[in-house]
């Protein structure tokens, strides 16, 4: 795709966030304090995308494929670790079009229930993202499906850096934005909205730093692709699309350890009762296992970007 002819920028996302407006939810930002977790005096700020439409932030970029493109007869096809799956199930059923999701064995069972309750058909492959994908490609050149990336793919940026107006318009002002990274899809079309107007941060699970590797060779390469948050923040590289936005936009990753995850998810929970899926806490590890301490006046914004987790029971 010639980015220099299909940018990735503010302008395109503010003439896309009008159509998409009406099948997606404005998610609400809590405003906290630091110490509300513990850590020092400063205004932080939630922004809860794990309220939006299937439970994260893949909506936004599911629906602005469906809305942008002309699907097929036989439909669309995804690749997902879950959550993308989930979406594009929905925007799917939305549009009344078919679906063929493919997962890896680490997809949770929560979002495996959730894609078959939006009238998808659900296939298993391999252990790990890169063998959904594999498969998912097989099924386009077999069917003449129409693919939808999780991360890699114009409108997915597009859809997702929905986000970041949104966010801008509840919270002006904000100095610091701190954002968990798999393919980089989120980010990346974050980074195209803001454009350097905040210090954005990206946050990677040490067993899964597709991004730091990637900004350290140069270009996107291989990574490890494993840990807690595997369902959701593990894929083996980050998008051709969004690197050169992280390269221009991006300040710096910070890794978190598994251990550092499960706390976040935890004092969240504590904290303001929202639970959330590992890789949806994964940003706010980097604020409560203090590999970022802001300073006391400083306005932290953390990306909550994901909740499709079976860890609040509610049956007993």
């Amino acid at each position: 795709m010639d980015t220099n002819q299909n940018p990735v920028n503010r302008e395109r996302i503010a003439a896309l966030y009008p159509r998409i407006r009406g099948h997606i939810r404005v998610t609400p930002v809590l405003a906290v304090d630091g110490r509300d977790f513990g850590l020092g005096e400063f205004p932080l700020f939630l922004k809860l995308e794990l309220f939006q439409q299937t439970g994260s932030f893949k909506a936004r970029g599911a629906i602005t494929n469906l809305l942008l493109r002309e699907v097929p007869p036989a439909g669309v096809v995804a690749a997902s670790g879950g959550n993308h799956g989930v979406a594009v199930s929905f925007a799917a059923q939305r549009f009344r079009a078919p679906a063929r999701i493919f997962v890896p064995g680490v997809c949770s069972p929560a979002k495996r229930k959730l894609i078959q309750s939006y009238g998808a058909h659900l296939e298993i492959a391999g252990e790990r993202y890169a063998d959904a994908l594999e498969a998912s490609g097989a099924w386009v050149e077999k069917t003449g499906a129409m693919p939808i990336h999780a991360f890699d793919q114009r409108e997915t940026l597009l859809g997702q850096g929905t986000v970041g107006l949104e966010l801008e318009e509840q919270v002006p002002g904000l100095d610091t934005l701190l954002v968990s990274v798999g393919g980089g899809g989120l980010i990346g079309g974050i980074a195209a909205w803001f454009g350097g107007k905040v210090k954005l941060i990206g946050v990677e699970p040490e067993l899964a730093p597709t991004l730091a590797k990637a900004l350290e060779a140069g270009h996107p390469v291989d990574a490890e692709a494993g840990g807690i948050a595997a369902d959701s923040l593990a894929p083996r590289r980050v998008g051709e699309l969004m690197f050169p936005l992280a390269q221009r936009f991006i300040e710096r990753v910070i890794l978190v350890s598994d251990a550092a995850i499960r706390e976040a998810q935890e004092s969240l929970w504590s904290a303001t009762r929202v639970a959330a899926e590992p890789g949806g806490a994964t940003a706010l590890a980097a604020l409560t296992s203090r590999r970022y301490v802001p300073a006391k006046s400083e306005r932290v914004g953390v990306l909550v970007c994901g909740g499709n987790t079976t860890a609040v029971d509610f049956s007993r």
